[in-house]
Formats: structure tokens, sequence, C-alpha cells
């Protein structure tokens, strides 16, 4: 208990640094938005606290999209009023469409893109409601909505960027080298028979740490764009991590009885990412050296195997292969990182990166903001109370924004608390202190030793989430002015509006369509199983590198809905690794059955193979069995390496690393969701 406590109140020079940058910014814009005269001087305050982010690309990322959300909902909001507002059920009704509309294309994007999509709706509900009572105030509502979340937003971008800063390019590369150590101890691990629990939470690990680098790249290209410019390679970078990963966890998965041919390729290897575990790697020159020998050994396949078994000697052959090959990528990817890359490599063609889109809980994410909305609105016609106003938009806020978590109740239910937390706080400052001392410098002085630690505490990933929630609405309970009144029904009223609004969408989450993460998960399974079955079928082979980051994004998605369900979540989680494995080989072997490389007799036999997979991952049980294609598939795959040629034993490997994999995960290859 004490260590976790100590864990959670441990701050960093960077989280001080995060946190005063992030204040002084607040208070910058504060004090313009009082020079601007505009309306609601607190906007500008509370978007410099939403945008906050430690990495300096993070908060431009964040800062664009909400600035482009907000210009969408302006838009939205002054077509809607003029044109619907003489129907006020119309009105309500188109607003509720909107909502669901953005929030079905939040969905189906990622941060910060989803996010820019979700305030794009609940922008429109924001200016669209008071403006439908005062028609009149439109468009100033509009125009100082944008202006105060410009004014926020150029003091978030400027402070970030121009205070200390910790830049995205400058932190890809200490996270790609974190990456590299990670994958060598993995390695290193895999080909000692190290625990297979240790192993389970390292590849879990490198999965999560390569999807951020990806998102990292996307923010270092806002930066500048000399120092973009170095963050090209990452891309192909990223692939070769990815290719690394799989290779060595299937060396590891099938590891062969030590035999004369494996064991220099294993012992070099094996000496290879030990040292590569424990280096900074500043020179990557002697690991490349090493590796280019190493990819020597395994460019030929030795004429005599040492068993009596040569399709297994061969596919373990080829996995060193690719494993060497993939970690030669990577340090030299992170050479190219390191400085400027030349003409040449920026023509390259860079691979496809793709992720996951769940569309159907895109539409009942759209269809549950749009109720929730319809319902609080509809509310608030009927009673014309002008407090509901709030309730509205803060249930429209937290359906829409909160929808595509995996677990929505769970992160509403810590705004909750973090917004609860900022009630007391508020009260005391907004209607206690600053109305007997008015003036931005007494306001500073009170909010200050506040947002301090509220700040350092969103730099603390297990707070971020109340920590955010509370900087927040502090500052809208608080609702900043020159000259602040004393009204605490006002208070009490608006503050207690934000709470049931909140719990309002938590129940609406609980009661409209409610998130199963077992249904989700099987989703998740049954679209990797039909991707499997399309590279079997499809005459047009798919690029590795769009199927592995696809399949990789989807095991991230997997991974937090099945983190509760045990032995049955690691079996899951065990034979979705398996299915990329599965389908890198089945890419391996349709270019060697298309490239002409195999005799016609193997040809067809590996269009059976295929076949036959694909029937197997699309029909029901009853009528197929694997136990009968992994034992066909074994002899067809000794027939086919009987040629003796370079291509016959790498595409009889692959056929029998399909079969394994298979054979392995019967629960997932078997599972019909």
């Amino acid at each position: 208990m004490r260590d976790r406590l100590a864990g959670l109140i441990r701050t960093t020079r960077s989280d001080w640094i995060f946190a005063l940058r992030t204040t002084l910014a607040g208070l910058v814009a504060l004090l313009v938005a009082y020079a601007l005269g505009l309306g609601q001087p607190h906007w500008a305050m509370m978007t410099v606290f939403i945008v906050a982010q430690p990495v300096a690309g993070m908060v431009l990322a964040k800062g664009f999209f909400r600035l482009a959300g907000t210009l969408a909902g302006a838009l939205a909001a002054l077509f809607f009023v003029p044109v619907f507002g003489g129907n006020a059920w119309l009105f309500v009704a188109i607003l509720a469409l909107w909502i669901g509309l953005c929030t079905w294309l939040s969905s189906l994007l990622r941060n910060p893109e989803a996010y820019g999509a979700a305030l794009a709706g609940y922008t429109a509900l924001i200016i669209g409601l008071p403006a439908f009572t005062e028609p009149q105030l439109l468009h100033e509502l509009a125009l100082t909505r944008c202006g105060e979340i410009i004014v926020g937003i150029v003091c978030a971008g400027l402070s970030s960027r121009l205070m200390l800063p910790q830049l995205a390019s400058e932190a890809l590369s200490l996270r790609l080298a974190r990456s590299i150590n990670d994958l060598a101890a993995y390695a290193a691990g895999a080909f000692s028979g190290a625990e297979i629990t240790k192993l389970r939470a390292l590849h879990r690990k490198l999965i999560a740490d390569t999807q951020a680098l990806g998102e990292m790249r996307a923010y270092a290209r806002l930066e500048t764009p000399g120092r973009a410019s170095r963050a090209q390679s990452l891309r192909r970078t990223i692939g070769h991590l990815l290719s690394a990963i799989s290779a060595a966890r299937m060396l590891h998965a099938h590891a062969m009885p030590d035999n004369k041919t494996l064991r220099p390729v294993r012992d070099a290897l094996k000496s290879v990412v030990d040292d590569l575990a424990t280096d900074g790697l500043d020179d990557t020159g002697p690991f490349i050296a090493r590796l280019d020998d190493v990819a020597a050994r395994t460019s030929t396949l030795p004429r005599d195997m040492g068993t009596d078994d040569p399709v297994a000697t061969a596919s373990r052959f080829a996995l060193a292969a690719e494993f060497t090959h993939a970690l030669k990528g990577a340090l030299r990817g992170l050479d190219m990182l390191r400085q400027e890359p030349r003409d040449r490599l920026r023509t390259r063609r860079q691979p496809a990166l793709l992720i996951h889109r769940d569309r159907h809980a895109a539409w009942r994410n759209a269809v549950r903001a749009m109720v929730a909305t319809a319902l609080v609105a509809a509310f608030w016609l009927e009673t014309q109370w002008s407090a509901t106003e709030g309730t509205v938009i803060i249930v429209a806020v937290v359906s829409s924004l909160f929808a595509a978590r995996p677990f929505p109740v769970k992160v509403a239910w810590g705004f909750f608390k973090g917004t609860l937390l900022a009630l007391p706080f508020a009260f005391v400052v907004g209607q206690l202190l600053l109305p007997t001392f008015p003036g931005f410098f007494w306001f500073t002085l009170f909010a200050v030793p506040i947002l301090v630690p509220a700040t350092l505490a969103m730099a603390n990933p297990r707070l971020t989430g109340v920590a955010t929630a509370f900087a927040i609405n502090f500052l809208a309970f608080l609702s900043p002015h020159q000259v602040m009144t004393y009204d605490p029904v006002e208070f009490l009223a608006g503050s207690g509006s934000i709470l049931i609004g909140i719990l309002l969408a938590m129940g609406v989450f609980l009661v409209v369509l409610p998130v199963d993460p077992q249904q989700t998960a099987e989703r998740i399974v049954r679209a990797m199983r039909e991707d499997l079955a399309r590279l079997c079928l499809h005459e047009r082979i798919a690029r590795r590198s769009a199927f592995e980051s696809l399949a990789y994004d989807r095991i991230s998605q997997l991974m937090p809905l099945l983190q509760a369900k045990g032995k049955d979540g690691e079996i899951l989680i065990g034979g979705s690794v398996a299915a990329v494995t599965a389908g890198l080989e089945v890419l391996r072997l349709r270019k060697l059955q298309l490239g002409g490389v195999l005799t016609q007799p193997a040809r067809d036999a590996a269009s059976r193979f295929l076949r036959d997979i694909a029937r197997g991952l699309l029909v029901p049980p009853s009528g197929h069995s694997w136990d009968a294609i992994i034992a066909r598939t074994r002899q067809e795959a000794q027939d086919i390496a009987e040629a003796g040629t370079t291509e016959a034993l790498q595409a009889a490997a692959a056929m029998r690393v399909i079969a394994a994999a298979i054979e392995d995960h019967p629960a997932f290859f078997n599972r019909r969701a």
C-alpha cells in the first residue's frame, strides 16, 4: 500500500515542467481573453488544460483537431438555428442526429482525429441551445466560442513549443531505442526458454509500444517540417519491428531440438540479442555488422540439414532469416531517425499501416448518443428549466466523447469523481474568496496552488482521467470573470446540472445498447479469421505491412477487453498472435505459388491447401474438421519437399507452420462468433 501511494505522488522534473508550463499558459490565455472582452473567458483557459500534453506535437495535434471540430460545430449551428429554429422539436431532432453522426465518425477514427469529430457534434449543441432562445445572439456566440478556443490553443501551442519543450521528433528515437531493447530482451528470452508469463508480458508491451510509436510519428509531423522529416523512416521501421516480433514468437513456439545445422545460427542470434537488450544503442554499427554475418549464414539452405525432417529445419531457417532482416531494419531505421534522411529514402514506397475500425460499435455509439441527447433535450423543451441546458450539453459530451472507450462507464465514473472533487474547491475560490478579493492577481494567488497539483496529477498516467476532469471542471464551475459575484444558488444549480448530466450519461451507457466486451472481442476475432480467409482466396496478394499492422492493431484492441478473462482471455490472445504468424506464412506460400518457382503438382497442392484453410475458417464446425486437413498438409508438405529445391522446402515449411499454428490454438481457429 505504501509503495502504491508513493508511486501515485512521485513526480519528476518533466512533470513539474509540464505542470508549470500548462498553468502559466492557462493564465496567459485567461488574461488575453479578458483583454479581448470575450464573453466566457474561462473557455480559453479551459482549452489550455484540455489540450495539455507532455509532448509538444501532441498538444499541436489535439489543438489542431479541437480547432477543426469547433469550427465545424460552429458552422453547423449557424446553419441549424436559422433553418430549423422555428420548430423546437425539429431543431432538437436535427441536433441529436448531428451528435449521432459525429459520434459515429469519432468511433471510426483514433485520437486526436476522433476527438475533433466528437467535438464537432457537441459544439453545435453548446452554441445552438442558447441561440435557440435568443437567435439574435447566434453569430456573436459562434464567433466568441471560436475566439476563446483559438486563444487557448495558441497559448497552449506556443508554451509547449517554446518553454523547455519535449518534442515528439526527439522522443521518437528514445522510444524506438527502448522498443528495440525490449524486442531484444523478448527474443533473448524466447531463444533461451524463459518463463512463459514473462514473455507474454513483454510481447504485450511490445505491441502497445509499437502502436504508440505510430501515434508519436503523427505528432512529430506537426511540430516543424525540418524535424518531422526525420520521422519519415519510422513507418518502415514499425513494419520491421512487427515482423521481428512475429518471427521471434514463432521461433519460441516451435523451438527445434538441437542439430548441427541450426546451432551456429541460433547461437549467433542469441549472442546478438543478449548484448542488444542492455546496450544504449548509441552506436548501432557493430550490431548491424553482426546481423549481416548471421544473414549470410541464413541466405542459403545447406545441402545436409543434419536431421531426418528437412522441412522443419527449413522453416526455422526461414524464420531466423526473417528475424535477422527485421531486426537489422529496425536498427537502420533508428540511425535514419537520428539524422536527416537522404532524398532517395524519401521517395521509397512506404509500407501500409492500417487500423481496425469497428463499424458495428460505431453505429451503436451513434444511436446511443443520439437517443441520450434527444431525450434530455426533450425534457429541457418541456420544462423550460434553464439549468437543464447544462445537463443536455454534458450528456452529449460524455455520451459522445467516451463512447468508443472499451469500458465507457468506468471512464465516465472517473470523470464524475474528478468533477465532484472540483466542486468544493471552486465554491471556496469562486463564491467566498474572489467576490471579496476581485482581480486577476487574486485569482492567480488562489487558483495556482490548486491547478499546479492538479496538473502534476495529469502527468501521472494512473491519475490522468480524474485529474483532467478536476482541472477542467474547477475552471468551469469557477467561471472566472473580471468581476465575480456571490451567487451560491446559481453556482449550485449550474454545477448540479453538470453532475446530474454525467450520471445520466453513465445510465445511458448501462441501459441503451450496453457494451459487451465479449461481443466486441468476438467481432475482432471474426474479422481476423475473415482476413486469413481472404489472404488464401484473393487473387491479389496483400501487402505484408498492411496485413501485419492491421492484425497487431486488432490484438492491441483485444488486450484490454480480455485482460479480466483469465485463462480464456489468454487463449484468445495467444490464438490471435498465432493468426498473425499463419497469415504471414500464407503470404509467403502464395508468393512462391504464383512466382513460377514450384512444380505444377506443388502449386496444385498449395492451392488445395489454401482452399481448405479458407473453408475451415468460414464454414460451421459441423461441416469441417481441422484434423484431416492437418494430417493431409503434413503429407503434402513432405511430398513437396522431396523436390529438394530451396523454394520447395520454403513452401513445405510455410504449410507446416500454418498447420502447427492451427493445431496449437484450436479454440481460436474453431471459434464461431
